[in-house]
């Protein structure tokens, strides 16, 4: 790879075309960074090394909104790192998405009227195999097309050769020091995928159900428990109560009848229990309940399963065969047909867990699953934090990230799946079990087989910060590259994925934890802060717009609303305007070009300088400070908003302006003036270019004959201040932007030139005549000059002659007429905000809206009343 120090600029090419067009400078410019090596890390290198991984996409998916706003936001992290210096590595790579592959492919196979059980294990992995060959790869066209500086000659896969030495090896090695085992939990099951399903693949949503409240027992010997799912009322086996609910203490350890059933089952006294809830009594139904199956342990009762993998009931003649919910009715019925029912209310809202893969309603069941016992785990997770090892961004994050890992409860870690990375685990024919590490051979022999199921995905999602280096090896890119610098990723998975790194890195790499720094960022959703799905319609291909805007405007629309832990709105509009800033800088370099900017040479000497220019690169250090303040505390939006404003206010609209007169003066003004437009403009794109990577390449390239801003030097800040400067620019804006507010507001053109007299001398706007009257297009005042009005401004004076251009009495009239009616509508506020009356009855959103016409009307009135002293005498 090219070093910084190797780069030699060369005469630059000072053409460039009229109009930039992204489409036909996007895609062969990444293409370039990639042949050239640039993005690469070399583990042998002696420079600082700065990690950091991809939050890996599923191999099913394609780029979404939220991978565009979280690879910009890592983007913008390593391109400024790799101009720092250091030994960059962005470490790509896609994750195996166990149940979403395995749907994807079951669903092909359907399509020529097969299923997976048609083929067998071995030949439909051997199917997905061919499926990810094929088809996998789309989202890494789709990184490309954003800019993604990835490392692309180590992209891993979580069921590569080596990510799977990896699983298998940390599996055995948490099972060696017991903190794997099997057994027999409540879970969350898919019937319609059939496998357990971790909490981040639940999805909860309202659903109209029903609340049935039914009576077990009889006579004083009776209880009433209510539920949603009467249907698991065939596996209860007790009612709980609270200990100290005096209602129900003469029941409490008595057995009653079960209706529908020829069992009994005792009333149990458990903390639990509510008792200010419902009728302070539950039904206990311990094999498809998680609480339930909690009480059942304290208890010591039975659980017993009522429904198979596919949720049709096993047990009891008339339901037997029965699908869940067609059980559910027919049971109420039969209830109701009892005498038992006491009430029933329907519809009834509640939150229901569907599965996120095929939107089937899950079923908690009791099955036989291998865990992780997180206990230990967890805490060094905690503690890794709470010692200062690892910092959370934004803190105030922290507290949610304690709840959970303090609270975590152990990890079922199988999948009743063909896909994904099989349970090392083998059984024997006389019960025995072995567990197999990576370079052992399994047991073989009659009677041997290895475990069905598989990992869950998160499992060896869990092991990305170390695996992709190449543990459990010694590799050198593990021992440069670990841990990671920093994560980026979602706060929605901070609970899911990154518990399970820190949990496992900790536990690999002994005591050292994955990464230094979490940086969270927040859910991209629709300009008015709605959700961006599908089903609402809102959902946006960012290929669409990078296709239309080019992938700079989709990037800093991004950038610019991503403050730390916070949602992003975005809209087709501002994207647009993006794009409107990338057209900004393209037209202002290409102007600086066609007027002699350059970097060739040292600055000139600040006395040299006028005072303009010493302005400019003051203004331009500070920016440096402020952009590096706001990449080290990740606020990319803060960042984004001050390089805006920046090169949009002060470059383009006022630096560039100001030094036009300058350039058309010529002479050694001029010469210094190109040189310090040429710096500007030369830091501005490199401070630009982690955020806008394909705009800033072109110019920067073009303007000092580069090989590519993406190993050029990160801009420093030189520690060059100019108050005086500062404060005597800021004279000439006010200046200047009074003169233009009366302009606008007495109707005249931007482009109208109006005879003026100033009078500056004894200011320090003397020097700036030239650039005032320019600016303002104000002409001289001529012999037959008349001052209309007079504009006293910063010490100065501006007189203006607008009798040949504007009839002053029409406006006189005009502006009467707004001012009387601004004074209508004041005098209708007050008098509504001075009735009590109505102040008692209003709302208080129409007293506000009230109360802001008031404030608008005071406003129009004061500027009304500004312009009409300002007017020339009729």
């Amino acid at each position: 790879m090219t070093d910084n120090a190797q780069q030699q600029p060369t005469a630059p090419d000072t053409e460039l075309p009229t109009q930039y067009a992204p489409a036909d400078v996007e895609g062969p410019l990444y293409e370039r960074w990639v042949e050239r090596g640039y993005f690469e890390a070399d583990a042998k290198s002696d420079k600082p090394p700065f990690t950091v991984v991809i939050p890996p996409p599923n191999v099913t998916g394609s780029l979404h909104l939220g991978h565009a706003f979280e690879h910009t936001l890592i983007d913008a992290l390593t391109r400024r790192k790799r101009m720092q210096g250091y030994e960059t590595l962005w470490q790509p790579g896609m994750d195996h998405a166990g149940i979403a592959t395995q749907n994807v492919v079951e669903r092909e196979l359907g399509k020529e009227g097969k299923s997976r059980h048609d083929l067998g294990r071995e030949a439909f992995v051997e199917r997905v195999w061919q499926w990810k060959a094929e088809s996998g790869g789309q989202i890494s066209g789709q990184m490309r097309r954003l800019g993604d500086g990835v490392a692309w000659s180590r992209e891993r896969f979580t069921m590569d050769e080596g990510l799977s030495q990896a699983v298998q090896t940390i599996f055995k090695k948490l099972y060696d020091d017991e903190l794997i085992y099997r057994a027999e939990r409540i879970i969350n099951w898919c019937p319609r995928c059939l496998t357990a399903i971790s909490d981040i693949e639940v999805e909860y949503q309202d659903d109209d159900g029903e609340l049935v409240s039914m009576r077990y027992g009889d006579g004083d010997e009776s209880i009433v428990v209510a539920t949603t799912r009467a249907e698991t009322m065939l596996g209860d086996t007790a009612v709980a109560v609270h200990p100290d609910d005096e209602r129900y203490k003469h029941l409490v350890g008595k057995l009653i009848r079960l209706p529908l059933t020829d069992r009994s089952i005792p009333v149990v006294a458990d903390t639990h229990v509510d008792p200010e809830f419902g009728t302070g009594a539950v039904k206990v139904t311990p094999a498809h309940d998680p609480n339930d199956f909690e009480i059942g342990q304290r208890h010591d009762l039975p659980s017993i399963t009522v429904m198979d993998e596919h949720a049709v009931i096993t047990v009891h003649g008339p339901f037997q065969g029965m699908d869940r919910l067609e059980a559910r009715s027919a049971i109420v019925a039969a209830l109701r047909a009892e005498g038992r029912i006491v009430a029933e209310k329907r519809p009834y809202v509640h939150s229901v867990g569907h599965c996120s893969r095929c939107k089937t309603t899950i079923e908690p069941r009791l099955s036989m699953q291998w865990w992780v016992k997180v206990g230990p785990l967890a805490k060094a997770a905690g503690d890794a934090v709470r010692d200062g090892k690892v910092k959370i961004h934004p803190q105030e994050m922290e507290k949610r990230y304690f709840d959970w890992v303090d609270n975590l409860h152990d990890w079922c870690i199988s999948r009743q799946l063909w896909w994904g990375h099989r349970i090392p685990v083998w059984y024997g024919p006389n019960g025995e079990v072995v567990c197999v590490g990576p370079d052992e051979q399994p047991p073989t022999g009659e009677g041997w087989h290895q475990d069905t199921d598989v990992l869950d995905t998160w499992f060896s999602s869990g092991l990305w910060p170390f695996s992709t280096l190449g543990w459990p090896e010694q590799t050198e890119s593990l021992a440069k590259f670990y841990p990671n610098s920093v994560l980026v990723t979602g706060y929605d998975i901070l609970f899911f994925w990154v518990a399970r790194m820190m949990m496992f890195g900790l536990y690999a790499m002994d005591g050292t934890p994955p990464f230094h720094t979490i940086a969270l960022h927040g859910m991209v959703r629709d300009q008015f802060g709605k959700k961006m799905s599908k089903s609402f319609g809102n959902a946006v291909n960012p290929l669409d717009w990078m296709d239309k805007y080019g992938s700079d405007a989709l990037r800093f629309t991004l950038a610019r609303g991503a403050n730390p832990g916070v949602d992003v709105p975005i809209g087709e509009d501002w994207v647009q305007g993006s794009r409107n800033f990338a057209n900004k800088i393209w037209n202002a370099t290409r102007f600086a070009l066609m007027n002699g900017a350059t970097v060739q040479g040292p600055l000139p000497d600040p006395a040299k300088m006028s005072a303009t220019d010493r302005w400019i690169l003051s203004r331009l250090n500070s920016v440096v400070a402020e952009v590096d303040a706001h990449y080290d505390d990740f606020q990319f939006a803060k960042l984004s908003d001050t390089l805006f404003h920046f090169a949009w206010d002060e470059v383009f609209d006022w630096y560039v302006e100001l030094s036009k007169t300058v350039f058309q003066a010529g002479g050694e003004a001029a010469e210094v003036s190109k040189r310090v437009l040429g710096e500007v403009l030369d830091v501005t794109l490199k401070l630009l270019h982690p955020v806008v990577p394909f705009v800033t390449e072109t110019l920067w390239t073009t303007l000092t004959g580069g090989e590519s801003i993406v190993i050029a030097d990160w801009p420093a800040d030189s520690g060059f201040r100019d108050a005086a400067a500062e404060q005597e620019i800021s004279t000439l804006q006010s200046v200047i932007t009074e003169v233009r507010r009366f302009r606008a507001d007495q109707g005249l053109q931007p482009g109208q030139r109006v005879p003026a007299r100033l009078t500056l001398d004894g200011t320090a706007l003397a020097p700036h005549e030239a650039a005032i009257r320019q600016l303002l297009r104000l002409q001289p005042e001529g012999d037959s000059f008349t001052a209309t009005a007079t504009l006293p401004v910063a010490g100065a004076e501006v007189a203006l002659d607008l009798s040949g251009t504007i009839d002053v009495a029409a406006e006189r009239k005009r502006l009467a007429k707004d001012l009387a009616a601004a004074e209508k509508e004041r005098a209708q506020a007050t008098a509504k905000l001075g009735n009590e009356a109505f102040l008692a009855k209003a709302p208080d959103h129409v007293v506000d809206k009230i109360r802001t016409r008031l404030a608008k009307a005071d406003e129009d009135i004061a500027r009304i009343t500004a312009q009409l002293e300002k007017l020339p005498q009729a």
